[in-house]
């Protein structure tokens, strides 16, 4: 479908949105449609009804239509690029700074992608915003005739859904916000904010691989970090060669943090950095980046960083001097020397060619209560997010489990949050009170 490229001048030029749909599959218990969407920011979602559907029960299926979409400028919703040859480990552009010398080098390294952005997609970077995005999906309601829509995002998406429930209040009917970030914080203070989680997840992590025999990293939790700092280092200087891959420092380091991120995979990106050190294949292989889906024509290489780096961003400005950034680093590093220097670093959106405040506050919300879910040991997105959405949202319940792992629904499997998801989805009913599951 089409929407404008800029809501501000609705008549000039558009852009295409791509829509998937999959009808409910009981037209007499019909309700409406339950739009939903990747996180990232970059992630696609046309083909999420489709993966929904397998885990969904009856009882939601039989009264939703599943309406999946590729956010503005991803994949088949007219994407864009910034002009490199492939993508960024995870979809994410980080470099830890670990010295001056380095650092000099990021600055000219940021500047230069930041112009590339600008010379290759600057008609579309002052429209990447996650407000624009949330109008897209109103022009998706009107498309498809609806007077409300249901929603279910994740992460990033679930910012998304709350960014529509304060700009569109009166269109909100049954909202599952899973994980969402607090967009008040975006994206420069959230990045910080998040650091502590970063480092007590490694922590955890640490402490697991130490307490299930080491790995061949060591005994303690202390030995084991310094042992993965000291791959994660040798590979900056020289990637490890695996079977025909050579192994940089930031695959190796994306590994660690889907580890962080999610402990049902503790054992295997354990055994994967063991593999890996020992010079033998990963036997558990995770895609270290993204890739446009199978069949999907005329994605850029890079565009799923390119988007990230576009809303990044493009959602609010980021400081401009440099020295801000030194300070930064410096303070973070002292904290969290593990993550702070990454996390506290400069990036492109120090050199946009747009920057505004493009934020849309939480406290403007008067949308309808909604459902959140949450893990109490969230690293990706720490759980006083969740806390700050369902508190500004009002009437809102919070359902959280104490794990640590992230977007927990449907994945994680605990009963208890998903049959509440379920519950409120069918019945239209938040539960009386929060639920800690």
């Amino acid at each position: 479908m089409k929407v404008p490229l800029d809501y501000r001048r609705p008549g000039g030029r558009s852009i295409d949105i791509a829509v998937s749909r999959l009808p409910a599959t009981d037209p007499a218990q019909r309700r409406g449609v339950l739009l939903t969407t990747g996180g990232g920011p970059g992630g696609p979602g046309v083909q999420l009804p489709e993966e929904l559907a397998a885990v969904l029960p009856q009882e939601v299926r039989a009264r939703y239509d599943l309406i999946g979409f590729d956010i503005r400028f991803v994949e088949q919703s007219t994407p864009i690029s910034c002009g490199q040859a492939a993508e960024e480990p995870g979809g994410f552009w980080v470099r830890d700074p670990g010295s001056l010398d380095r650092f000099v080098a990021q600055v000219s390294e940021a500047r230069r992608y930041a112009q590339a952005c600008a010379d290759v997609s600057g008609w579309a970077l002052p429209h990447a915003t996650t407000a624009n995005a949330a109008r897209d999906m109103d022009e998706i309601r009107k498309a498809l005739g609806e007077p409300k829509i249901s929603y279910l995002g994740g992460s990033y998406a679930g910012m998304l859904g709350a960014t529509y429930s304060t700009l569109f209040p009166e269109r909100v009917d049954r909202f599952v916000l899973d994980s969402p970030i607090n967009g008040d914080l975006i994206w420069r203070q959230f990045e910080l904010s998040r650091t502590p989680a970063f480092e007590a997840g490694l922590d955890a992590f640490a402490a697991w691989v130490a307490k299930s025999g080491g790995y061949g990293f060591g005994n303690t939790a202390t030995e084991v970090e310094a042992n993965i700092e000291a791959l994660l280092d040798l590979a900056a200087t020289t990637p490890i060669k695996v079977d025909g891959h050579a192994w940089t420092a930031g695959e190796l380091g994306n590994l660690v943090i889907i580890a962080i991120f999610f402990e049902q995979y503790f054992p295997y990106v354990a055994a994967d950095l063991a593999a890996i050190r020992d010079g033998s294949p990963p036997p558990v292989p995770f895609p270290l980046y993204p890739s446009a889906r199978p069949g999907v024509p005329g994605v850029p290489a890079d565009n799923h960083t390119a988007v990230n780096m576009a809303y990044r961003c493009g959602d609010n400005a980021w400081p401009r001097a440099l020295h801000t950034y030194v300070a930064d680093v410096r303070r973070y590093s002292a904290q969290y020397p593990s993550f702070g220097p990454a996390n506290a670093n400069i990036n492109a959106c120090a050199f946009w060619p747009s920057g505004a405040d493009n934020r849309v506050p939480l406290a403007g919300n008067r949308a309808p209560g909604v459902l959140v879910t949450a893990a109490l040991r969230d690293v990706s997105v720490p759980i006083a997010n969740s806390r700050a959405v369902a508190a500004a949202v009002h009437g809102s319940r919070l359902v959280t489990i104490d794990a640590q792992t992230h977007a927990p629904f449907p994945h994680f499997g605990n009963a208890c949050l998903n049959g509440a998801v379920v519950d409120y989805l069918v019945t239209g009913v938040l539960p009386a009170s929060d639920i800690a599951c």
